[in-house]
């Protein structure tokens, strides 16, 4: 832990990795792990992790499952920036090399011998390339107007809770699904006299079972939106 607060990345990978080590099903070694491989940027690791850390907070109901699943969302969220970066980067390269090669193209038209001195062939050239270079920009437009519509969370991943994107949704006897750190919070406020929020019955944590349509949904749509996890 002090070593995580000071930003001590190292340390805190060989500090959890030895704990994990002696005690493989150590939650806080797998959670430390994700918080320090999340700045270095191994993101498919700290994803790793913290699923791994959710995954044992739920087997022993633990309290911290809240604070687990927040950096689930935090680091699919990352490392879709990233994956977004990089693809963005390489969308902007394959347009100017596409430029690049088109112009090569024009110059050695231009270049030939049967219209280098002819003006009219060489203004028809021209006018050639100007329209395809039109027309390649438009679908580069196209598509990058595609990405900047407005992004919505769509209603059945949203917990009603929390308001937040589920990770790990289940359902109670209403049929009714939250998110599994929510809806267990809201038990533990009460464990005796907590209440179904929809039907107003009474809950308990032993009500609550796994949706896993939903949860596989879930994981599908942020795979491809990754913004939706601080939305």
């Amino acid at each position: 832990m002090a070593r995580l607060k000071m930003n001590y990345w190292d340390g805190v990978l060989d500090d959890c990795n030895e704990c994990l080590r002696l005690s493989p099903d150590n939650m806080k070694a797998n959670y430390y792990l994700s918080q320090a491989h999340l700045p270095l940027k191994n993101y498919d690791d700290a994803l790793k992790y913290a699923l791994e850390a959710h995954q044992l907070c739920v087997t022993t109901n633990d309290k911290s499952l809240a604070a687990v699943t927040t950096q689930v969302l935090r680091c699919k969220k990352e490392r879709w920036e990233d994956r977004e970066k990089r693809r963005k980067r390489e969308t902007s390269d394959l347009e100017a090399e596409v430029t690049a090669m088109m112009e090569r193209e024009r110059d050695e038209a231009l270049r030939d011998p049967a219209v280098e001195t002819d003006e009219g062939s060489q203004a028809e050239i021209r006018a050639e390339w100007e329209r395809k270079a039109e027309r390649m920009q438009s679908v580069f437009d196209k598509a990058r107007s595609a990405e900047e519509k407005r992004r919505r969370v769509p209603d059945w991943a949203t917990d009603d809770i929390s308001f937040n994107f589920m990770v790990d949704p289940v359902s109670t006897k209403s049929g009714k699904s939250y998110e599994r750190a929510s809806i267990m919070e809201h038990i533990r406020r009460d464990p005796m006299h907590a209440l179904d929020p929809v039907t107003r019955q009474p809950l308990f944590i032993g009500d609550l079972r796994p949706n896993i349509d939903l949860k596989r949904a879930c994981e599908e749509f942020l795979e491809e939106n990754g913004w939706a996890a601080d939305w």
